[in-house]
């Protein structure tokens, strides 16, 4: 089988549950709602579409948006933003001024209305809990992508100076100077890591994030060359130390990164194996990057069931107090897991 039949067949199985009335918000497997795990997913069918320029697929696209924006959109927070970045590039695409208006409203309210840290972080304000005076590695993927996007697509430079403080002001607290990994979260209240974990998604946000925030820095003539450079320096250095731990038989990475007693985990590894192959390929990496990240991706499509289902994926994961926190988190189908694995496979099609 090939990479765009497995790719098929890995969106297929998230499509299959698209319908059935307004869906639950647990539910982290079911496009019927409209939280992170959907925005990721729609995320890498964006992406899909743009490589592909298959209607069918932009039909799809434009069906999920409609189907949500007639039924009501949720309560806005870090995660409920993540599928505002689809949206954002499916007007971009598009130029459907039908889109504009909700694109700008959201993008308002993160800059005005979204709780704000010390030195003016994005709080990680989620639908279940206020999070207060917190930054979390989520928020870049989340928020901070989308918010650039905007400004991109309704020329609002001051939306895209905020995304570009928000990665300096992440990278800055959350970035570890021993090891070059991230921590899954910082509290200014207490002023401290939580349990100090390396959790591999947490990282992994970053990881195919940053690569994707960088590239678009590159087509930005007015990106600041020192911002870029710094926020490149940081996501390189990650990356080595990601390869670094990689499990050298199975191609992933365990959850809890420098812990090899913890379990390996599917939706990290195929981020991982995201931002290592499409760095190697804008030559943003050393070519001896290149073997663990085709690595990473066989690994990753190891995973996958003859149903399209991507195994060995953990649930939603708050941030814990200690280590063995993550350790507990159970396994489980998720629309992330799915919609990371098709944005590996975005990646996977280039080569």
């Amino acid at each position: 089988m090939n990479y765009n039949e497995i790719a098929k067949l890995v969106m297929s199985r998230l499509v299959a549950t698209k319908d059935g009335g307004a869906g639950n918000p647990e539910d982290h497997m079911n496009l019927s709602t409209w939280e992170w795990p959907q925005g990721v997913a729609m995320y890498a069918m964006m992406k899909v579409y743009l490589k592909t320029r298959n209607p069918a697929d932009l039909n799809d696209i434009r069906a999920w948006y409609a189907q949500h924006i007639r039924r009501g959109l949720p309560v806005r927070n870090i995660n409920t933003t993540a599928p505002m970045l689809a949206l954002t590039m499916l007007y971009e695409e598009t130029g459907d001024e039908m889109y504009r208006p909700l694109i700008e409203d959201w993008a308002n309210w993160v800059m005005t209305g979204l709780p704000r840290t010390e030195e003016g972080g994005f709080q990680h304000i989620t639908t279940h809990d206020v999070n207060e005076e917190q930054l979390w590695d989520d928020t870049l993927f989340m928020t901070v992508l989308f918010l650039y996007r905007a400004g991109v697509a309704l020329g609002r430079r001051d939306w895209r100076e905020e995304a570009k403080y928000q990665f300096l002001l992440h990278i800055k607290y959350l970035h570890s100077q021993k090891t070059g990994l991230w921590y899954h979260g910082w509290c200014f209240i207490g002023r401290h890591h939580f349990g100090e974990a390396y959790w591999a998604r947490g990282n992994s946000w970053f990881t195919c994030g940053a690569v994707d925030f960088i590239e678009w820095l590159n087509q930005d003539d007015e990106a600041n060359d020192c911002v870029k450079l710094f926020i490149l320096n940081a996501w390189k250095e990650q990356c080595l130390k990601l390869v670094e731990l990689q499990d050298k038989g199975t191609g992933l990475w365990h959850t809890l990164l420098d812990h090899a007693d913890s379990y390996l985990e599917t939706s990290a590894s195929a981020a991982i194996a995201y931002g290592l192959l499409k760095g190697v390929r804008l030559g943003l990496l050393p070519p001896a990057c290149a073997p663990a990240a085709y690595k990473a991706l066989e690994g990753v499509l190891s995973m996958v069931g003859d149903d399209g289902t991507v195994g060995g994926v953990s649930y939603g994961t708050p941030v814990g107090d200690t280590v063995d926190f993550y350790r507990t988190i159970p396994i489980q189908p998720t629309a992330y897991g799915q919609g990371l694995t098709f944005l590996m496979l975005t990646e996977a099609l280039a080569l």
